[in-house]
Parts: C-alpha cells; sequence; structure tokens
C-alpha cells in the first residue's frame, strides 16, 4: 500500500510540471538562526538619515540704494534740497549696510549677522536668530521691486513681533531662500 501512495504522488507531481501554466513557488525568506536572533536580538532597522541643507547667503544688491540716490538727484534738481539730502544719506547708509549685514538661513533658523558675525537685536534684545517653525508669516513689499521684507515670528513675543528690513540683497535670492525654509508667503510672490 506504501508503494502504491508513493506512485501516485509521483505520478501527480509529475502530471502538475508538465502542465503548460507555470507552478508558482512560495520564494524562500533568508532569516537568520534562531539562535543568533535570541543572543544578539534583531537586527534593529537604521532610520533613513535626513540630508542638513545647505547655508544660504543671498548675495548683496544695490538696486534700493541707486534707486534712493537717483531720486535725490531729481530732488536735488527740483530744487527740494531736504529731500534730496535725506534721500541721498539713506542711499548711502544702505550701501554701507549692504557691504557688512548678511541673512544666513541655514538649516534651522534665519540669522541676520552684522560684518560676518552674529549680532544682537537693539531694539528688543536677544540674539537676531529666528526658527523657521516660530514664523507666522511673512511679506515682500512691492515685489515687482522689492523694497521692504516684513516678517512675524511668535519666539520674541507669544503674541508675535513684527520685522521689517529693506532688501539690501538680491530679491530673487532672498524670496526663493524665503519660500524654501520658511514657506509659501500669504500675499507676496515674484511678479
Amino acid at each position: 500500500m506504501a508503494l502504491c501512495m508513493r506512485s501516485s504522488i509521483g505520478a501527480a507531481h509529475k502530471a502538475r510540471s508538465s502542465l503548460s501554466s507555470p507552478v508558482l513557488l512560495r520564494p524562500r525568506v533568508q532569516r537568520a538562526p534562531f539562535t543568533a536572533q535570541a543572543i544578539f536580538g534583531k537586527a534593529k532597522a537604521k532610520a533613513p538619515k535626513v540630508a542638513k541643507r545647505e547655508t544660504l547667503a543671498p548675495e548683496p544688491s544695490f538696486n534700493l540704494q541707486l534707486g534712493l540716490l537717483a531720486l535725490s538727484g531729481l530732488s536735488v534738481y527740483e530744487n527740494n534740497y531736504a529731500l534730496g539730502g535725506f534721500l541721498g544719506l539713506l542711499g548711502v547708509f544702505l550701501t554701507i549696510q549692504a557691504t557688512r549685514i548678511r541673512f544666513t538661513f541655514d538649516d534651522e533658523a534665519l540669522e541676520v549677522l552684522r560684518a560676518g558675525k552674529e549680532s544682537d537685536n537693539v531694539i528688543v534684545g536677544g540674539r537676531n536668530r529666528w526658527e523657521y517653525s516660530s514664523f507666522i508669516n511673512w511679506e515682500f513689499w512691492w515685489p515687482g521691486f522689492p523694497v521692504l521684507v516684513y516678517f512675524k515670528e511668535n519666539k520674541t513675543k507669544p503674541e508675535g513681533q513684527v520685522h521689517f528690513f529693506p532688501i539690501i540683497f538680491n530679491g530673487k535670492q532672498l524670496y526663493e531662500a524665503m519660500v524654501e525654509r520658511c514657506g509659501p508667503s500669504k500675499g507676496s510672490g515674484p511678479k
């Protein structure tokens, strides 16, 4: 009887292998021996490394300063010496600041550096560094010819602190860095 069972199993196996449709076999899973798992434990899955973003620093731009100096010249030409003198001094001041001040966008925060070194905020105190997660909103005023960047953050004050800076940097680079690091602006964009 055992001999009959073997021959019938062999015949069934030959019949299955001779079929035109392929036989689906379960793939073999490679496993560590039980004793190795018992001694060393299961291998821990490695967490994927998060790529650290490079630090961005927009290049200085002198568009705003040249515009102020041109308006100063027109004002003086029209005999408005007070306005011409004010706009001229403001243009010269912003030109000097463009060579000294840098916005740097690192992996975690926006920082304003003065002469390449960290600086303190003279108005509210503390370091001129704000984490991106603390930003409530930011805008460019007159994005076609950007003059001011505004942002509001809740790190300095819980209800929110507003900051204004003249755009003495490359406006396009500054806008792209703000969008990439701080998220999209609610109202401004390059036009």
